[in-house]
């Protein structure tokens, strides 16, 4: 025998134990696949694995057809490639994967759809609605990545564990046969049954992409109009009131609303224009009312998302304890929309300096608001975003606008720490959202940064649908979904470790506050975290700030706010022990070491 021969011998005894083995792999990858609770990166991980591992296979499998032969080693090469690269890159690798599910459906589709066409047969309109059927899901898919993902790991699992029996079973019988039957013919019930599956699953489908296009969309909101525009002459000043109209929607019963335009400035001293809100009681005298200044929360960063547009302009944060503190208490309340928010410009999101002036010079606009008088004092509200904004109004009134006295901060869950939040929150569905206005924004604020451009593979798309949606509203479903479809974190953490970062952790408010801050934190927060508030709150009372740290147990991001909850007392008797002087009651010393 030559030494060639005795070569091709030696491995064709070896592919044997080597199918065994590769098998029995498959196999457990399949069970991993379907059992495991993975993440999307462990999902690809493993598929990628299980691909390679299937490559390895097609170039062992016996045959003697050359041609079989040469299919086998390139189809073999491939799956060795993809699996590896999905394997060693698997934030590439997940969204990749969703896409090819989509691919492969159109593609089976398709080619389905122009064989029955070509062949006839008397199942070409069974196959043609089947074929509907398949593009229709696969064009679906894309919408959902993460959900293929998991119907994908299902069905991989499934043909893992089915491909890797046949594998061990090949192994130990050495069967390279197969078995050619003669199609049966089909009954006619067989036929109708084929034609009625086809048919709901093309209902399904359709009924799928309806209802994808719904829930996706979000819901159409009234488009910032005239009001908003600026008027031919803007005073140069910021703080200055440029006009005002009557508000009537979402309006608490007892109270009068309007709408505002003013003049701002960004964080870096530019000029610039905000509208607003302002609320006070119906029945009022000539006194003075008492001024409360609110930084709102999230409600996205497309114009249509200023708070003064909404239905419920008055809805957000502490809603409840605000119109307790107008109606009941006498208080008129301004709450600033931002920029960008209802006015042209970049919504500065997150950035607490440009958040603060907007708030400051909205309690600067009041004081010319000719319906009613209100003082240079002001306490301030915020919740979430609104809570960072809050505690930056503090931080820079009296460099900013020193004609202004604040004589309170409270912040409700504030984004205090927001390096922090970005850390922990990168893999949630609300992290992601987040994560996703944030590199819309500030790619516009920061271009040096070149956030688009990094942005980890399959989030630029993801980004660029989030940022049209509103975060309040019924569009916060809409929001929220699409946040669980990005595939990956949005920001890599090589970007989190660089200058992206340190402008992240640029945001924290560290101080010095020139009145008693109340902060409150849910301790079932799954948003704002409450161990990284409290590790904030102690940082500030290790720097001599007099904090009254409240928490919550069994409240969460919104509960905190809501109106059966326990702060909501708490913070109408702290706002009015404010306004009266009252000493205030910080618990630095309280807090656990």
């Amino acid at each position: 025998m030559s030494l060639r021969a005795e070569v091709t011998t030696g491995i064709a005894g070896l592919a044997g134990p080597a199918r065994a083995l590769i098998g029995l792999a498959a196999v457990g990858l399949g069970v991993t696949l379907v059992l495991a609770p993975l993440s999307t990166h462990q999902i690809a991980v493993v598929t990628g694995i299980g691909l390679a591992l299937a490559g390895v296979a097609a170039l062992l499998l016996p045959t003697a057809d050359r041609f079989t032969r040469f299919s086998a080693r390139i189809l073999g090469g491939i799956g060795i490639a993809l699996g590896v690269l999905i394997a060693v890159w698997p934030s590439a690798g997940a969204p990749w994967l969703a896409f090819v599910v989509g691919a492969a459906l159109i593609g089976q589709g398709l080619f389905q759809g122009i064989q029955s066409i070509r062949n006839g047969g008397d199942q070409r309109v069974t196959n043609i609605i089947g074929a509907l059927a398949s593009v229709i899901i696969g064009v679906v898919t894309f919408s959902w990545p993460v959900l293929t993902l998991t119907f994908f790991r299902l069905g991989v699992g499934a043909w893992f564990v089915f491909f890797g029996l046949q594998l061990v079973m090949l192994a130990l019988t050495h069967r390279t046969d197969s078995v050619l039957r003669a199609p049966r013919p089909r009954s006619r019930l067989r036929r109708w049954s084929r034609t009625i599956g086809a048919s709901l699953a093309l209902v399904l489908a359709v009924g799928l992409a309806l209802g994808t296009g719904a829930i996706l969309g979000g819901v159409p909101l009234p488009e910032p109009g005239t009001f908003y525009a600026a008027p031919a002459e803007v005073p140069s000043e910021p703080g200055q009131l440029l006009r005002s109209e009557p508000l009537t929607e979402g309006v608490p019963h007892g109270a009068q609303a309007w709408k505002i335009l003013y003049t701002t400035t960004h964080s870096d001293g530019s000029p610039a224009i905000s509208s607003g809100t302002l609320l006070a009681p119906r029945d009022r005298g000539a006194d003075a009312l008492p001024l409360l200044s609110v930084a709102h929360g999230t409600t996205g960063v497309a114009a249509k998302c200023a708070p003064s547009l909404s239905a419920t302009p008055f809805a957000d944060g502490a809603g409840a304890a605000l119109e307790q503190m107008v109606t009941r208490h006498g208080f008129a309340a301004v709450t600033s929309d931002y920029v960008g928010l209802g006015t042209s410009g970049t919504h500065p999101y997150l950035i607490g300096d440009a958040e603060a002036r907007n708030v400051l010079d909205a309690a600067r606009a009041v004081q010319q608001f000719s319906e009613l008088s209100t003082p240079t004092d002001t306490v301030v509200w915020g919740h979430s975003q609104g809570g960072q904004g809050s505690l930056w109004t503090g931080q820079i009134a009296e460099s900013y606008a020193p004609e202004l006295t604040v004589v309170g901060i409270a912040a409700f869950a504030p984004a205090a720490d927001l390096y922090g939040l970005a850390e922990v929150n990168k893999n949630d569905a609300p992290g992601k959202t987040v994560s996703a206005y944030i590199a819309a924004t500030w790619n516009t604020l920061y271009p040096e940064l070149e956030l688009q451009s990094q942005l980890t593979p399959g989030s630029a798309g993801p980004v660029t649908k989030i940022q049209n949606l509103c975060f309040n509203g019924k569009d916060v479903l809409a929001a929220i979904l699409r946040g669980t479809q990005v595939p990956n974190q949005i920001f890599p953490d090589s970007l989190l470790a660089g200058k992206f970062g340190h402008l992240l952790k640029e945001q924290t408010p560290v101080g010095p506050f020139p009145a008693p801050v109340l902060v409150a934190q849910g301790l079932s927060d799954p948003l704002v975290k409450p161990a990284q508030q409290r590790a904030w709150v102690a940082g500030r009372c290790a720097a001599g700030e007099e904090i009254d740290y409240r928490t919550f147990p069994g409240l969460d991001h919104l509960s905190l706010v809501a109106a059966d909850s326990p702060l909501t007392p708490q913070l109408v008797e702290w706002t009015l022990d404010r306004w009266a002087g009252t000493p205030a009651t910080p618990n630095c010393a309280a807090l656990p070491k």
